[in-house]
């Protein structure tokens, strides 16, 4: 038996830009290639570009074969055809042309598929195998980078060192991943006020993320806000940008050390006495009520005995001194003391434009003079409660206790004494020695004798102004 074999040649002619009228002045050429697979030919691909101008429907390649043309007819399937988008592309089943219906845009659809049949006209029936080919979407710079936010807002503290911000910045452009269609540059083209300087810079370990940086020291008193517009522009023909405002919010940091409202302080306090004895006044130029401005007080000399303490008032933001252990004035008649005030925040500084680091100034101080008022001090006894030891029914007369006492501001000479409790009369007092001496037998089984003790109080009073007064207990065991 013989066999005959014939040959399907198929050529496929890419036209991106004519239009139906075989306008062929604008017509891109190139020969299709079959390409073997493991189950069919497969034609090579076909660019179309993006978004083409038009007019529509526009010729994107013609199928031909080696039959008589009369004989065959043509069919496309698959994506864009018969599958979604429908009706993108068709081809005259007679000439073989394939139509492109629309433009497409690549970020929707990149890449078609779609199989190619040749049918005998009268039963339908294919020719040969299916044959497909691939139409892939030129990319067109079509799309400019976008920022996620057109406005940004970052509160920045005054004191925030020179360098990078925490002002992140990003941006996307949807046209085709490692191109320059899709790859930009982002700058700073504007900003009000001028300084100090902002830049852009890469946040560490990336380049797709961007970062505000700026050279020089942010003065809150001066500049309260910063608007900086960024630009992002790719590199593909012709190029395409988008911008973003980025207002930056000074918040107010300590840059204002307290002053005091006055270099020396001049007070008094009774002697032993524990109360408020001054208020010290400050001026800050920082926002009050917060770290910046509230003042933090110390006493750096002359409270080597914690006499003293010194703390701030939360309304009014002055020094309270306060007088927490009595000074004796017989030991110290003026105290100096030397106060210092800080912030809570630690002061910082720029000078000539650039922000001071390492070096901590010293805080303002003042000095205070405590004088101590002397106070007229009681008499004191050597033992508070005197013991003694006496038979009862001793006789009359028996000297009992001569107390002694001290006062460090009155004469003991002119010291009196007074007999405050004696309920059984029995013993009498020498009211400038204080001596005491029994004027009655004394008895054991008295009712004002609690287990064999008898108890007498006496005063000592001096001749101060106001008298001052100290007591003593003795106890009679008999």
């Amino acid at each position: 038996m013989m066999k005959s074999t014939f040959f399907l040649i198929l050529l496929a002619v890419v036209d991106g830009a004519a239009s139906i009228k075989n306008d062929t002045s604008n017509r891109e050429k190139r020969d299709a290639v079959l390409i073997r697979s493991k189950r069919r030919w497969v034609l090579s691909t076909i660019d179309l570009e993006e978004n083409m101008p038009g007019p529509y429907p526009s010729i994107v390649t013609q199928m031909y074969n080696d039959k008589k043309q009369e004989n065959v007819k043509f069919r496309i399937r698959g994506q864009g055809v018969t599958e979604k988008p429908f009706g993108l592309f068709s081809i005259d089943e007679n000439s073989g042309i394939v139509q492109v219906h629309r433009p497409i845009d690549r970020e929707e659809y990149h890449f078609f598929h779609l199989d190619f049949d040749v049918l005998d006209k009268k039963t339908d029936d294919l020719v040969d195998k299916t044959l497909a080919f691939d139409v892939e979407i030129k990319d067109k710079n079509d799309n400019r980078p976008e920022f996620p936010l057109s406005t940004i807002r970052v509160s920045v503290p005054e004191n925030t060192p020179e360098g990078v911000l925490q002002a992140t910045l990003q941006a996307h452009d949807n046209d085709l991943k490692d191109t320059p269609n899709s790859e930009f540059t982002m700058s700073v083209v504007k900003q009000n006020p001028a300084s100090p300087k902002f830049t852009i810079r890469d946040m560490p370990g990336t380049t797709r993320v961007k970062q505000l940086a700026f050279t020089g020291c942010f003065d809150y008193d001066k500049e309260k806000q910063y608007t900086v517009l960024v630009d992002a522009k790719d590199h593909g023909e012709p190029t395409m940008s988008s911008t973003a405002t980025v207002i930056l919010d000074i918040t107010d940091y300590n840059t204002h050390p307290p002053e005091f409202s006055s270099a020396t302080y001049n007070t008094e306090v009774m002697e032993m006495e524990l109360k408020e004895i001054l208020r010290i006044g400050i001026t800050d130029k920082d926002t009050p009520n917060t770290p910046a401005s509230r003042a933090v007080f110390s006493i750096l000399k002359g409270n080597e005995e914690l006499n003293y303490k010194i703390e701030t008032d939360p309304k009014t933001n002055e020094g309270v001194l306060t007088v927490i252990k009595g000074k004796n004035f017989e030991k110290t008649e003026i105290t100096e003391l030397e106060i210092a005030v800080e912030n809570e925040q630690k002061l910082f500084q720029c000078v000539d434009g650039k922000p001071v680091i390492g070096t901590r100034p010293k805080p303002n101080t003042a000095k205070v003079a405590v004088k101590v008022t002397d106070v007229n001090d009681p008499p004191v006894f050597k033992n508070q409660v005197e013991k003694v030891y006496r038979n009862e029914n001793g006789p009359k007369g028996d000297v009992l206790f001569v107390p002694q006492v001290q006062d460090e501001d009155s004469d003991i000479n002119k010291l009196r004494y007074e007999l405050v409790e004696d309920p059984a009369k029995w013993v009498s007092l020498d009211r400038k020695t204080g001596k005491i001496t029994t004027v009655e037998t004394m008895d054991r089984e008295s009712p004002f004798v609690k287990n064999g003790i008898y108890t007498l109080v006496v005063h000592s009073i001096d001749d101060g102004k106001p008298p001052a007064t100290a007591s003593f207990w003795e106890e009679r065991k008999s």
